[in-house]
């Protein structure tokens, strides 16, 4: 690779998707794999994108009436055994705790000891302990609706782990919500999936698709299980949030009973919600370059890296108080909503290194002072997304509104080129053959490169859902809601199909 077009990210996107992810996460220093096999180490800088989540999502809960509560991340075997559907669907994935002690054993080593009555369940999600909590809370239709949303840890025994996408043990928030109808159970859990695919596309700048999953891809227990698909670079599918339409299930198998209004006792109408750490492995694969993480502005820890530069401690001093009324102009600056903070990087490093870092770390501007900039008043601006090289003099009495309003620009920037994307990898096919086709890799030494998002028909039998997942490892993602009704032939079978459903590659 010449000197000219050598990139930060090695190797790039083209050269070795999955391995290029990794390296964007270490060059931005995120989070690293724990000494516990599956689990990952979030750092600061990864910690705060989460936190950011938290803030912005914890808002809209509040505003729809949702409140926080904690519940215990261990759960009796016997609570998930009220239901088949859920303890079956969670089987293969659940860490379970059978002892509760060590003691000292006869080679002065240890020994586990003390085992339980009944074994734990390390929460892999909520709805059977928060379950048996609402049957105490819940006893008439006063009492309804209840919603709750829990922030927590998940653990799920994953046998393939990548950072942020799949790991042992992850991050999330779970809303668990009870009703006196099915309508309005229905109606919360299609309100909260609109809530994740409006932050997903206002904070995240990711474009998603809302749907309804097919019955094999329901949540275990659940009635519907609603979704937001959105498509990472390297055109697989990403599952961005759920929502699931519970129905009574969870509320007969924990006992939920209220007395209506007509004084009779019937069954509560129960949904359940969530997004997690993905979300956070979702904006490197939809937004990064080969130069590292790209952080759409609503999103990022910090917006504005300012880089002094000097020869020396004569300038340093100079450039360091200029540097300093830099700062002090976005003191307890706000942007749509949003704290701005920016960072003074005075390490003992060259311009040149600092800068890069920044880029890596997807900071959306750079500040660069120097003499003569002071002597200028103005400073160097440059933008992440931009070329590294581009710079924008701009004199300090106009750098606050310019920085505010660049913000808003790379921010609608970045989710109109990943809707671009979505678009331009999206195309309706009615043939097998182009079917198969556009997800053969064509090349075999990059299985990575397949196609997009396919908007095919499906006759609705599960044995062609099956066949396409076992030929291609392509799989329904959803049933879209903004589907048309019309007249076409399963993709697979060639039976009459009514819709057309959308198919692809996943993570």
């Amino acid at each position: 690779m010449s000197k000219q077009n050598r990139t930060a990210i090695e190797p790039t996107r083209d050269q070795n998707y999955a391995e290029w992810y990794q390296q964007v996460i270490k060059a931005a220093d995120m989070a690293e794999n724990s000494d516990v096999r599956g689990c990952m180490v979030i750092k600061p800088w990864g910690y705060a994108i989460w936190e950011n989540i938290q803030r912005a999502l914890d808002i809209k809960f509040r505003e729809t009436g949702h409140r926080n509560a904690y519940f215990p991340i261990f759960i009796p075997k016997s609570y998930f055994e009220k239901e088949s559907e859920h303890v079956e669907g969670f089987a293969k994935e659940c860490a379970v705790v059978t002892h509760s002690r060590l003691e000292d054993d006869a080679s002065g080593g240890l020994k586990v000891a003390g085992e339980l009555t009944e074994p734990l369940i390390v929460r892999p999600t909520s709805e059977t302990i928060i379950g048996a909590s609402f049957a105490r809370w819940v006893n008439s239709y006063r009492d309804l609706p209840l919603l709750i949303n829990q922030w927590a840890n998940i653990v799920r025994w994953e046998m393939r782990t990548r950072l942020f996408l799949r790991t042992s043990e992850f991050l999330w928030q779970e809303g668990h919500t009870a009703h006196e109808s099915f309508e309005e159970a229905m109606e919360e859990s299609r309100k909260m999936l609109d809530v994740y695919a409006d932050f997903a596309k206002d904070y995240l700048a990711i474009p998603v698709i809302k749907g309804e999953k097919t019955e094999s891809e329901r949540f275990p227990g659940a009635v519907n299980t609603f979704c937001i698909e959105a498509m990472m670079q390297d055109k697989k599918a990403l599952q961005s949030g759920t929502s699931h339409f519970l129905g009574q299930n969870f509320a007969k198998a924990s006992g939920i009973k209220f007395q209506n209004r007509e004084g009779e006792i019937e069954y509560a109408w129960t949904s359940s919600w969530g997004v997690s750490t993905r979300l956070i492995g979702a904006l490197i694969m939809a937004h990064s370059d080969d130069n590292g993480l790209v952080l759409p502005p609503k999103i990022a820890p910090s917006h504005l890296a300012v880089i002094p530069i000097y020869r020396n401690e004569e300038e340093k001093a100079h450039v360091l108080d200029y540097c300093k009324k830099v700062t002090d102009l976005f003191e307890r600056t706000e942007w749509e909503g949003i704290r701005i903070y920016t960072e003074m990087d005075e390490r003992d490093l060259t311009g040149s290194e600092r800068n890069w870092y920044w880029i890596k770390k997807g900071i959306p501007l750079r500040i660069e002072i120097g003499p003569r900039d002071i002597a200028s008043g103005s400073v160097m601006v440059a933008r992440r997304d931009k070329d590294p090289r581009e710079k924008q003099s701009v004199q300090l009495e106009n750098l606050k509104d310019y920085c505010l309003s660049t913000l808003s620009e790379i921010q609608d920037i970045y989710y109109q080129r990943a809707l671009a994307f979505r678009e331009k990898n999206t195309v309706k096919i009615d043939s097998k053959d182009e079917f198969y086709a556009f997800y053969t890799a064509k090349n075999k030494n990059k299985p990575e490169i397949h196609g997009g998002f396919a908007h095919s028909h499906w006759c609705g039998d599960p044995a062609c859902e099956e066949q396409i997942k076992a030929d291609l490892k392509v799989t329904i993602r959803c049933i879209p809601f903004d589907k048309e009704i019309e007249e076409g032939h399963c993709i697979v079978c060639g039976k009459p199909s009514h819709e057309r459903v959308i198919f692809a590659k996943s993570y």
